[in-house]
């Protein structure tokens, strides 16, 4: 203990610059913890936390038998679990092909341009969508000049479609930062590796297979954790761009179901109902997630 406190002291500079952090989480992610009672009352904006009445597990009753609420658990399971399978693959095929690439100058340009729709809001990229994807936009002109259509139709506007159009037009925005952590660990790789494996006669996809990936496992431990953990946290800001009212029952999201009920229609305790169930629902995916990958890392967990 006392050697601790010693540690403590000679690092009390650091220390020092630790604490607006902490202050900043106990006020903002902890204090408001205490707002998860209004999901166990009849909680209106004449009230507050302490004066609502009790309603017990009533807002979790009517959470089950609200069509709704399962129609938007659908939607989004259906978008996440789709983003998951190309969404976790793609960025560490990228990411490898970029590593092995040997001109350096066109290595940072395909980088850059992989990186570069991150940066845009979706406000930005969901108007770039809705002009693309109208009767008269981009794809339709394409699609006619090829004669793969006759004529141009609205494609947010056919609910069958929203999903791909969800996941791709989130692959475009997100797949090329995804890259960053697999090239960063992919940096630190030792390159006698793959020289003792090139005298030994191995291809490049055999370098990959047995050098590359099993060295890169603890970081695609901790992205599997964190998407799985996240799938029932579907991008509010894309549906809230995208979702129209001919879409809607296949564009309606968790988040944006609870945004819904909660600011727009002013149930604030249903809608804290929802997020507490998905919140208990993330914290057991994440510890089950964080089993499985164990067995990835000889037995060692990433997170927990």
């Amino acid at each position: 203990m006392k050697s601790k406190f010693h540690r403590f002291l000679s690092q009390k500079q650091l220390q020092w610059m630790v604490l607006p952090g902490i202050a900043f989480m106990i006020v903002f992610n902890y204090i408001p913890i205490y707002g998860i009672v209004i999901a166990f009352k009849n909680y209106t904006v004449v009230d507050n936390i302490s004066t609502a009445d009790w309603v017990g597990l009533e807002n979790f009753r009517i959470i089950f038998e609200d069509s709704f609420f399962w129609e938007a658990v659908r939607n989004t399971l259906a978008i996440s679990l789709l983003k998951l399978a190309l969404g976790f693959f793609i960025p560490i095929a990228l990411a490898i092909m970029i590593f092995e690439m040997k001109d350096g100058k066109l290595k940072k340009t395909i980088q850059t341009i992989s990186y570069i729709p991150h940066f845009f809001s979706w406000i930005v990229l969901g108007g770039m969508l809705i002009s693309w994807l109208s009767t008269s936009g981009f794809l339709n002109q394409i699609l006619m000049s090829l004669g793969l259509m006759d004529t141009g139709v609205n494609h947010l506007l056919e609910a069958d479609k929203y999903w791909w159009i969800a996941v791709f037009s989130d692959l475009w925005k997100e797949v090329g930062w995804g890259t960053i952590l697999y090239l960063a660990g992919m940096s630190k790789i030792d390159p006698t590796y793959y020289e003792a494996a090139r005298m030994d006669g191995a291809s490049k996809l055999t370098q990959i297979r047995k050098i590359t990936l099993p060295l890169l496992t603890p970081i695609i431990s901790l992205n599997l954790i964190l998407a799985v953990s996240g799938i029932l946290g579907s991008n509010l800001d894309q549906t809230l761009v995208l979702m129209n009212t001919q879409n809607q029952n296949r564009s309606e999201v968790i988040n944006s179901f609870v945004y819904r009920m909660g600011i727009t229609q002013g149930d604030f305790s249903y809608a804290t109902a929802v997020g507490l169930g998905v919140s208990i629902i993330s914290i057991i995916l994440l510890l089950i997630t964080n089993q499985v990958t164990k067995k990835m890392n000889d037995g060692k967990s990433v997170i927990l």
